[in-house]
């Protein structure tokens, strides 16, 4: 299936606990320890994880710590599903009343599949919130119609794994929304997010996770995308940008330094929180040093200070 590019688009056709420490030191927190590898991949959302704090990547990747799933980001779960989903249907069918209409179903799905997001609701008895939160993801797939038309869509790609190996060695992975393809073989990589868009200022963080996309899809099929587009379905707004590869180039050298930096944590044992606002939002400030908690034992060996060997390491931070 192919779709038009550019003026001629629209007519051919990206959530993860408590007591940690006493956890690890239980047997089977130390079989857990003993089962920790070093990281061997890069994703987006793990690459911006290092870069908002190096402590927060340790975390999820090394620690592997628990997390509680918050409303916002399994509504956007939610939407995602509803929208692969909408693509099954024949052109035609693509109405949004049938798009409505698949929230609660995909919702049954989501809780067959990750149990913990009932938990969501666990305090709601009369379903009085989940009604107005499935109500709001109804909204934000209506709102979708009024940025694309999915009758005009013939998408190649849906939820698309992809991944590929750098000549350095470096591993990159992640899934991408959504693949259009022109019939002249023009490349469009689609990306939803439920949230509204950024401001002009903060624009090139928000096109990171796209270009690392168009990397990817670059090095597998050496082609460049043409397009790269954000669907903001928060604010109705829709982000595009044509990259170059010189863009893409930039892109990999930018990878390639934060995989060294990742590397050297990994094998130090050092990995420093770095406060920002966001940290109101993390679940980790228990066990994070800003906030007086202290990182559970550091499960991968440690290089020795002063040497290239490494030893067991029982500090995770400083």
């Amino acid at each position: 299936m192919v779709c038009g590019m550019d003026s001629s688009i629209e007519d051919a056709s990206q959530a993860r606990g408590a007591d940690i420490v006493a956890q690890a030191q239980s047997p089977v927190g130390a079989a857990q320890a003993s089962a920790a590898v070093p990281p061997a991949s890069l994703s987006p959302s793990r690459a911006s994880d290092f870069m908002q704090c190096p402590l927060l990547y340790r975390f999820r990747v090394i620690d592997r710590l628990p997390e509680k799933p918050s409303e916002a980001a399994t509504r956007g779960t939610l939407v995602h599903a509803v929208l692969e989903r909408l693509f099954d249907a024949p052109a035609a069918e693509r109405t949004v009343p049938w798009a409505r209409s698949l929230v609660p179903g995909q919702w049954d799905r989501l809780r067959e599949s990750r149990p913990e997001v009932g938990e969501l609701f666990a305090d709601d008895p009369e379903g009085e919130r989940l009604a107005r939160w499935l109500g709001e993801a109804e909204q934000l797939v209506e709102r979708w119609f009024t940025l694309e038309d999915p009758s005009r869509l013939e998408p190649v790609e849906r939820e698309l794994f992809v991944e590929t190996e750098l000549e350095s060695g470096l591993r990159l992975r992640g899934i991408i929304d959504r693949v259009d393809v022109a019939a002249t073989g023009e490349v469009r990589i689609v990306d939803y997010k439920t949230g509204k868009a950024p401001r002009p200022e903060y624009a090139e963080g928000a096109l990171f996770q796209m270009k690392f996309y168009a990397l990817v899809v670059w090095r597998l099929k050496n082609v460049v995308p043409r397009r790269l587009q954000l669907v903001y379905l928060g604010s109705g707004d829709v982000l595009t940008y044509d990259p170059v590869p010189a863009d893409l180039q930039r892109v990999e050298r930018k990878l390639l330094a934060l995989w060294e930096a990742i590397r050297e944590a990994t094998e130090s044992g050092v990995w420093r929180p770095r406060p920002t606002k966001l940290c109101g939002w993390c679940d980790h400030q228990a066990h994070c040093p800003e906030f007086g908690g202290t990182p559970p034992p550091y499960p991968l060996p440690v290089r020795s200070a002063g040497s290239g060997d490494l030893a067991q390491g029982r500090m995770g931070a400083d």
